[in-house]
């Protein structure tokens, strides 16, 4: 075939084209689409095509290459070798020997937890050592509820609350935390560690800050931690340092794009007993637009003339806390938690909250327990004026009269951290196991002139962690918890014996 014949060929095949081009519906309108665009501008035409040719076989090509084996191929002596060798990290670290001989001499109570306790040993000693402030444990009108509640309800609702686990009883603890509180609405929870570890979440996410006093309990900083927020730290109960690094954090974000910014703090500090200036705190959320997580695990039934925590005590109005988180299973005596605010906030978290969502619901006998008791301290304050009166006295036989110690609690809380003094640790040169070794000393002497009071513990550190990864760490301290069910005398007596134990031991350890 010549060049003629073959210029012949290739126009009747182009001819043959054309025909059935034309033969296509809508086709004459793609032409005249393409001559109308693309006669003067030959250039873009072929650039289309290469686009439009790349992208099919870019679609139709694997997106990665499975001709090539990368994987390093083993034998199997090669691989059973290295399976002899991998040792698995363990769960928990072991136990140390101070762990090991605290758990042999623990005591064990039998019965209730009063403010006499009977132990398994059978010797009758004061308790000091649970949250039993207002002595309701023993309250006979609480049992009598409990009873008829449990017959009525039965011992749980065998569900989570967004799945046949609600019960009038739990709408009705509900609506009596919001009265006493006076938020628009409230969601209980049916354990208490877990309510702020999964409110916090709920609303913070990655890629939002959190700015958080460096001495907040485990369950807030679980809760920061799932939530994979950016967590910026301020020092304890500082202020102006508050203030620093709210500034720092809006200076910062000034040319990123808006992200959710929380304050998140307690009112009563479990890890130290001191209180929280909440009136600065709303003050700095309000200046830098904040919004405030406060956590009341341990000032919800103790602070404030009925009982309704640090913004009753400090005249702070509720509705300047955006979530509200507080514990119906210390001072109330019952069990679970609740987070108050406004009705958007409470009924967010019960989709969004994990553990009110995939959790059953709180038993009902917990429930109406907490609800008698919120009537109690609104009628009776009485009950909180004795548990007051009752943490002077102590206070008058430990703190002043101690050379050893010092009290870092705030005055209104029942629960008195006792340290030793920075002068006594500086002067024996104790690091944090040996002020743990004599507390603990000090705590069985106690215990020996049958006064049961404990120390106060952290969540265990995890495997090969570093003091720089754990951050802030409390100094050792004894717990002292004070109870409405001991005379002044008792008390006096009480305090007498724990002061001359720390005074035995220290002595003893010159």
């Amino acid at each position: 075939m010549d060049l003629q014949d073959a210029h012949g060929w290739l126009l009747e095949v182009l001819n043959g084209v054309s025909v059935q081009f034309h033969r296509v519906p809508g086709s004459s309108i793609l032409l005249r689409y393409i001559k109308s665009s693309y006669q003067n501008d030959p250039i873009r035409s072929a650039v289309e095509l290469f686009l439009f040719l790349f992208a099919v076989r870019y679609l139709l090509s694997p997106k990665y290459s499975t001709s090539k084996d990368r994987h390093v191929k083993l034998t199997e002596e090669e691989v059973d070798e290295i399976v002899d060798e991998w040792v698995p990290e363990p769960l928990v670290a072991p136990q140390t020997a101070f762990e090991e001989a605290e758990n042999e001499r623990r005591p064990v109570i039998v019965g209730p937890t009063g403010p006499k306790s009977k132990l398994s040993t059978g010797r009758l000693v004061t308790n000091v050592a649970s949250y039993n402030f207002y002595n309701l444990v023993g309250n006979e009108t609480l049992k009598e509820k409990a009873i008829q509640t449990l017959r009525t309800y039965g011992v749980g609702p065998c569900g989570p609350p967004g799945f046949y686990g609600t019960q009038d009883v739990h709408m009705k603890i509900e609506a009596d935390i919001a009265s006493h509180l006076g938020t628009s609405s409230c969601i209980v929870y049916a354990q208490a560690f877990s309510t702020i570890s999964s409110v916090i979440p709920a609303f913070s996410k990655r890629g939002d800050i959190i700015v958080a006093d460096k001495a907040v309990n485990s369950a807030i900083r679980k809760g920061m931690q799932i939530s994979r927020s950016s967590i910026r730290w301020y020092e304890h109960n500082d202020m102006e340092d508050l203030q620093k690094v709210l500034a720092s954090v809006v200076k910062e974000q000034a040319k990123k794009p808006l992200t959710r910014r929380f304050i998140v703090t307690e009112g009563l500090f479990e890890n130290v007993g001191d209180m929280v200036d909440l009136a600065k705190v709303v003050e700095l959320k309000h200046r830098y637009k904040f919004r405030l997580i406060l956590d009341e695990t341990w000032s919800f039934g103790v602070l404030g003339r009925t009982g309704a925590g640090v913004t009753e005590h400090q005249g702070v109005h509720v509705r300047e806390v955006d979530m509200l988180v507080g514990s119906l299973a210390g001072p109330i005596c019952a069990g679970g938690g609740f987070c108050a605010g406004s009705t958007e906030i409470v009924e967010h978290q019960r989709l969004s909250a994990s553990s009110y969502t995939f959790s059953a619901a709180l038993p009902a006998m917990l429930a109406t327990t907490a609800s008698e008791v919120l009537a109690m301290l609104e009628t009776n304050t009485e009950m909180l004026n004795q548990v007051r009166e009752n943490v002077k006295t102590m206070w008058a036989q430990l703190d002043p009269r101690s050379e050893w110690v010092r009290c870092t609690s705030a005055a209104e809380n029942p629960i008195m951290m006792l340290v030793l003094k920075p002068e006594v640790v500086a002067s024996r040169k104790l690091d944090v196991s040996d002020q743990e070794q004599l507390l603990q000393e000090m705590v069985e002497e106690a215990l020996a002139n049958s006064v049961m009071m404990t120390r106060l513990k952290s969540m265990p550190r995890g495997i090969n962690v570093t003091g720089k990864e754990v951050g802030w760490e409390f100094q050792p301290a004894l717990k002292v918890c004070i109870t409405s069910g001991l005379t002044r005398k008792e008390i006096e007596r009480t305090g007498t014996i724990i002061r001359h134990a720390i005074t035995k031991v220290m002595k003893a350890r010159r």
